[in-house]
């Protein structure tokens, strides 16, 4: 669905749909691609949908960024790209069942002074 990757381009035969796919591994999701939308008009409309389920509670909606749409405006060619999660491909080689277990920089926290 359209609300779930709002910097993915829909389908032309099918709007409703985008043009992207994931690599599931093992149940765990390893690779997200997709087709960048590059129409400053619609990505608006989606930045203010995201902003709306921000509202209602929905803690990861796509922040609005006003530079981007501007720089959508002075226009972008075609593009698309991947993201491969690193971590999680190492948490599957090693058959390791959380995330934390091989995580090289884990967040620490503060000493308490």
């Amino acid at each position: 669905p359209l609300g779930f990757q709002p910097l993915a381009k829909a389908l032309d035969k099918n709007p409703k749909r985008l043009a992207n796919f994931q690599l599931i591994v093992g149940g765990t999701e390893l690779v997200n691609a997709f087709s960048e939308l590059n129409d400053p008009l619609e990505q608006r409309k989606r930045f203010e949908e995201q902003q709306k389920l921000f509202r209602e509670g929905y803690g990861e909606a796509h922040p609005f960024d006003e530079d981007f749409l501007e720089a959508l405006e002075y226009g972008m060619p075609p593009a698309a790209g991947f993201g491969m999660g690193i971590d999680r491909l190492v948490m599957i080689l090693t058959n390791s069942y959380s995330l934390r277990e091989v995580i090289l920089f884990p967040t620490m926290k503060p000493k308490s002074s």
